[in-house]
């Protein structure tokens, strides 16, 4: 018999795939410290699949390891992050070849740390270490990042070059007020013409605004995912 409480998540594997078949897949991470079941994850999901899109959700290992034990993690480094996503594309890889997946095209999006490792693993400075990888690759048409984490905790030099060393349509969702990078610093820094910034009114990193802005965050999200969907339009 289980002795969690009843609205904790099981973890039964490390992904959820929902919505209906649609010629657009988008690929979900989570954040450094919220796993995919977090409200946020689960609330973008569900106003993406009110949009018609499938949305594959995952969890890193170190998530998945949290989980399991209760005990909480730091991520992962980078270079095992990264390994871990090329699994997911092998898997939505073997998901298209089974039918569950029908898409056209494949949107990355992240939230903070998952949407800097989508801008790194599509890069020209990453290369691909599985190389069955290549055939869903090419299918990679855009990046969303949620709240990208441009400046570290720890301080140092804004983290451009997975943005900068890109040529895959980007959308950046940033609230005004994000700490890791607000309204007064992100114009400053040089993008690139592929990439595009999408400001969230008084929003902090996870676009939640002040009781005194008179935003909400219903409407930042909602304010979100319609901007991702007019972007993903434009993509054609």
């Amino acid at each position: 018999m289980s002795c969690l409480p009843d609205n904790t998540p099981v973890l039964a594997d490390d992904f959820l795939l929902q919505g209906p078949k649609s010629d657009t897949l988008i690929v979900f991470a989570h954040g450094a410290g919220a796993n995919m079941h977090h409200q946020y994850m689960t609330s973008m999901t569900d106003k993406l699949i009110a949009q018609g899109y499938q949305v594959y959700r995952f969890n890193f290992l170190y998530m998945q390891a949290n989980m399991q034990d209760g005990k909480r993690r730091p991520p992962d480094r980078a270079p095992k992050l990264l390994a871990h996503y090329e699994q997911v594309l092998l898997d939505i890889q073997q998901k298209m070849t089974l039918g569950l997946i029908n898409c056209q095209r494949i949107i990355l999006m992240g939230k903070s740390m998952g949407g800097r490792m989508s801008a790194i693993l599509t890069s020209s400075d990453h290369q691909l270490q599985q190389p069955l990888v290549k055939d869903v690759a090419n299918k990679i048409s855009a990046i969303v990042c949620l709240g990208y984490p441009f400046i570290p905790l720890k301080g140092g030099e804004p983290r451009l070059a997975p943005i900068q060393h890109n040529s895959i349509p980007m959308l950046i969702v940033q609230g005004e007020r994000d700490k890791f990078g607000d309204l007064q610093q992100v114009p400053n820094w040089a993008l690139g013409e592929h990439a595009e910034v999408c400001w969230i009114g008084d929003g902090d990193h996870s676009l939640q605004p002040r009781k005194s802005s008179g935003y909400t965050l219903e409407g930042n999200l909602d304010h979100a995912i319609e901007n991702i969907s007019q972007f993903i339009t434009r993509l054609g």
